[in-house]
């Protein structure tokens, strides 16, 4: 006999439920379900997935996704939002607006001051532009010894360990996934153009060799 929180056919009253959504029946139709969802995701969701939770047919899903991200881009006459629709391999993800970077950079940076110090900030700086890197040679940028702020960007998931160098066998960092997320960009691509004030890291090899 099936349990009382099961029916005849072995489903839950909670998965009956989800089956039997109509999402077109829901306020502003699968479209704002679309986004209910993504709004929620916490990683690039594949479209596949989309449209079993969605109950409705892939291409339909692909379409309507299609059609959203040039909606927020303002393609179809709206205003472009702040914030995008962006498919890579993974599948799609919301993510704030390319062209609102600065903003969402000074943001971010501002909510991380009463957390992290401004040589931690100024650190990971270094690290997310001039990556990989060594902590000598970030030593050498800051002019300062940077070991313990190294050990606080990677206990905040900011920064890993991603190799060595293949001259010195000195550990190269570079920024996670976490940092991407919390300045609101999809790949480094995204960094404001900082990079040629920094020196060039050919210049910092002998320094770094002492990491």
């Amino acid at each position: 006999m099936p349990g009382p929180a099961e029916a005849a056919d072995g489903t839950s009253p909670e998965q009956d439920t989800l089956v039997l959504v109509d999402v077109h029946s829901l306020p502003g139709g699968a479209p704002a379900a679309l986004e209910a969802v993504l709004m929620v995701a916490d990683a690039p969701v594949p479209a596949e997935r989309l449209a079993v939770a969605m109950d409705l047919p892939l291409p339909e899903v692909e379409r309507l996704l299609a059609e959203l991200a040039a909606e927020y881009l303002g393609d179809l006459g709206g205003r472009p939002r702040g914030f995008e629709l962006r498919r890579n391999a993974d599948g799609w993800r919301i993510y704030s607006s390319v062209a609102h970077a600065d903003v969402v950079g000074r943001f971010v940076l501002d909510g991380q001051s009463s957390r992290l110090s401004q040589a931690a900030l100024e650190t990971l700086a270094v690290i997310a532009y001039r990556q990989p890197v060594t902590r000598g040679q970030v030593s050498a940028v800051r002019g300062v010894n940077v070991d313990g702020v190294v050990r606080t960007l990677l206990t905040r998931g900011l920064i890993a360990e991603i190799g060595q160098d293949p001259t010195t066998g000195a550990v190269l960092f570079g920024t996670t996934g976490y940092f991407l997320e919390r300045m609101g960009f999809s790949s480094l691509d995204e960094l404001p153009p900082l990079a040629p004030h920094l020196p060039d890291l050919d210049a910092l090899d002998q320094l770094g060799a002492d990491d």
